[in-house]
């Protein structure tokens, strides 16, 4: 990306082939650090941005030799984004288990963000780009909740991200959690598929669209394959194939069969999560993100990804002392 201007000034950025196919409004929220959606399409609308010298939809779709105009960012009364302090940037550091020309797996800590916004004011992706300021392109390829630790991957080009987001459409990724549920788990490998949506009021929580509650609703089809790995006296570990990726599809299907993740604050059962807390030292969500698998095709050439990454010490630690209790 050349930018032939200060960011206090009109822009002119010509568009690589990094960037090629990304929509307009995305690329201007990249580019316009710390900035609410609606001033992006505020200026889209008013013409001030302009793609080739004309007005554009944020639709449109960029191509490689574009040349957008950004027009100056007012921010005198916003405050700047704060930078990640260098302990989570060396934390990403040591966390980095692969990278190769294509994309970086990284364990991502509990407690962090994928990427800001809403009152955070750094996120994985942020802290990542700050990280590794050499990369030209680096786009997180899925999510993970802020409460849910394990392995995110990053794309460090756009076909490698728009493959990835296309198999993983049509199921072409295998995904594995680790989890340690209230119960103990009945009837070994189990298929769920239910239909998820939002609550009513809440767009941060889902629930299980029952068939039988008389509405007319559809929510999103959602399939998880639990599998009992351990189990404990009262509690069971869990190792989850997740077959499609609907917000807290997890949390919300375990809750859902009365098996709720030990820890969740938000559809777990609050007065274990206390217990948990002070006899097993459990402080966060149970819930890892384990194992990835996948063939990714890169012209007449195909690589194979089994990346694996075990239980961090503090959930490793809760199951040692339940070990020890049977």
């Amino acid at each position: 990306m050349k930018n032939l201007n200060p960011k206090q000034q009109v822009r002119f950025i010509t568009v690589d082939i990094n960037h090629a196919g990304q929509r307009i409004d995305n690329f201007l929220l990249r580019e316009l650090d710390n900035v609410p959606r609606s001033y992006v399409y505020r200026i889209l609308r008013k013409g001030e941005v302009r793609v080739n010298k004309k007005r554009c939809k944020p639709v449109y779709k960029l191509k490689e030799g574009d040349i957008v105009r950004i027009p100056p960012l007012f921010s005198a009364n916003k405050s700047s984004p704060r930078s990640a302090p260098e302990s989570l940037l060396k934390a990403l550091q040591s966390g980095i288990l692969l990278e190769d020309d294509d994309l970086i797996f990284i364990n991502k800590p509990s407690g962090l963000a994928v990427h800001g916004g809403s009152g955070i004011q750094y996120g994985l992706i942020e802290s990542f780009r700050q990280l590794r300021p050499d990369l030209t392109f680096i786009e997180l390829v899925h999510r993970l909740d802020k409460e849910t630790s394990g392995i995110v991957m990053l794309a460090k080009n756009r076909e490698t991200l728009l493959q990835l987001h296309q198999m993983m459409k049509q199921g072409q990724i295998n995904k594995y959690y680790q989890t340690l549920i209230k119960g103990e788990w009945q009837g070994g490998r189990r298929k769920v598929t239910n239909q998820l949506q939002r609550q009513q009021g809440q767009k941060q929580k889902m629930q299980v669209l029952k068939p039988d509650s008389g509405t007319t609703k559809t929510g999103k089809e959602s399939t998880s394959i639990f599998s009992p790995v351990s189990i404990y006296k009262g509690y069971s570990l869990m190792k989850v194939e997740l077959k499609t990726g609907r917000m807290h599809q997890i949390r919300t299907q375990l809750a859902d069969l009365r098996h709720p993740v030990l820890g969740d604050s938000q559809y777990g059962d609050f007065g274990l999560n206390r217990t948990i807390k002070k006899e097993y030292g459990l402080k966060r969500l149970f819930l890892h993100a384990c194992h990835l698998q996948f063939t990714l095709k890169k012209g007449d050439n195909s690589k194979r990804y089994d990346c694996k990454i075990a239980l961090p010490d503090d959930l490793e630690a809760v199951i040692k002392i339940l070990e020890t209790e049977n």
